[in-house]
């Protein structure tokens, strides 16, 4: 198949030579034929050599977003061999139907070769998240080539506007593992995909340090992480969310995993609010994983404000040698930036905090050398002393 050739400037191949998967509109000389949103497209360099083949995103900032570092037709078999690669890394790391991991991200966008695309997979249940005109275009065959490699009961497209099942039938809430323990997606209106499961590292970390503790878990959502501190062996767990949906949720994971949901306790708030009223009572451990607070860098002043606020209140509720976990999830929010945010607080807070471990998002959201943009999760998990 013959796609329309974008030509790159003289002196801008380099960042396509080198597979950066992104072709900015700068990038490229002025386009004198009609290209369609989301349409195929070859990249060719100032000789016209085809270099690579992407999607076409339009007058954006990012104008290309590249499946191949070569002349590539993107049909149903490319799109076959590329998610059966997918599927065999996962498997590598451990996961998949007949592992203690069924629930995985199967494709993470640009790491894996699909730009705008991630597909959640929970046992036999595949959602579909897209950000990109071009899969938008390609959705059709995807999923045709989802269906027969890996046999799904169903297959679902969910994003903010759409709740759509393509294959099958649906139920609203399935059910999977997570190295072992029993969680459930709600895949129909759940956040997200239903279901986190970026932090599958990080709940067995939580597990690891929550022995004979009193844990409050802010941001918990439907409280995976909170299940697995009582697994860990957390004397009582009290999660703090804004979603009565969610909260609600977390009782029945404990059922699943026969954990005491007795030890769960549940506040329905906005979690600025509640630090603002909640200063006296202390914890054993501290989990602080807010949503992304800033999606652009022209936002990332206001954010780090309100990731300083939330840290050095969450600092104040941890007691002396307790353990507080903290998350960010906001790309643009960068490691150096959390530390310094937990740098700051921790002299406000008047309180020492020692890395225990530090972790970024689980091995099934991989992280590529040639896309560093897809590393957006970072975890410090530390130990709380009072400064003398």
């Amino acid at each position: 198949m013959s796609y329309p050739i974008l030509k790159l400037k003289s002196g801008r191949e380099a960042s396509v030579g080198f597979k950066h998967p992104w072709i900015f509109s700068g990038a490229l000389e002025e386009i004198t034929t009609s290209v369609e949103l989301g349409a195929l497209v070859h990249i060719a360099d100032r000789n016209g050599r085809i270099i690579a083949t992407g999607g076409y995103e339009g007058e954006s900032n990012i104008a290309v977003r590249v499946y191949s570092f070569s002349e590539t037709e993107i049909d149903e078999a490319w799109i076959t061999k590329t998610l059966e690669n997918a599927q065999g890394k996962r498997e590598i790391l451990g996961y998949g139907p007949k592992t203690d991991t069924t629930g995985y991200r199967l494709v993470f966008s640009e790491s894996d070769n699909l730009p705008g695309l991630v597909i959640d997979r929970y046992s036999d249940v595949l959602v579909f998240q897209v950000s990109t005109a071009s899969i938008r275009l390609l959705l059709p065959l995807i999923t045709k080539a989802c269906v027969e490699v890996f046999k799904p009961k169903s297959v679902i497209y969910k994003n903010v506007e759409v709740n759509e099942i393509l294959h099958g039938e649906a139920e609203e809430n399935v059910e999977f593992l997570e190295y072992g323990k029993k969680f459930v997606s709600n895949v129909l209106k759940g956040q997200k995909t239903g279901f986190f499961l970026d932090q599958k590292d990080l709940r067995q970390l939580v597990s690891k340090y929550s022995d004979d503790k009193k844990v409050l878990n802010l941001f918990s959502y439907t409280g995976a992480t909170s299940v697995a501190a009582l697994l860990g062996g957390a004397l009582s767990v009290h999660n703090v969310d804004e979603s009565e949906a969610a909260l609600e949720v977390s009782s029945t994971l404990a059922k699943l995993n026969k954990a005491d949901p007795k030890k769960l306790t549940t506040d329905r708030a906005d979690v600025f609010t509640w630090l603002n009223e909640n200063t006296k009572d202390l914890y054993d451990m501290v989990i602080l994983d807010p949503p992304a607070l800033t999606k652009t860098k022209k936002d990332k002043e206001s954010a780090g404000k309100a990731y300083h606020f939330l840290n050095r209140a969450a600092m104040r509720l941890v007691k002396e040698g307790g353990i507080l976990v903290t998350s960010s999830c906001s790309h643009f929010f960068t490691v150096d930036d959390l530390a310094f945010t937990l740098r700051r607080a921790s002299v406000q807070a008047g309180v020492n905090l020692e890395v225990l471990n530090y972790t970024i998002q689980s091995p099934d959201h991989p992280l590529s050398v040639y896309w560093p943009e897809g590393l957006y999760l970072k975890s410090f998990i530390c130990r709380v002393t009072k400064n003398n």
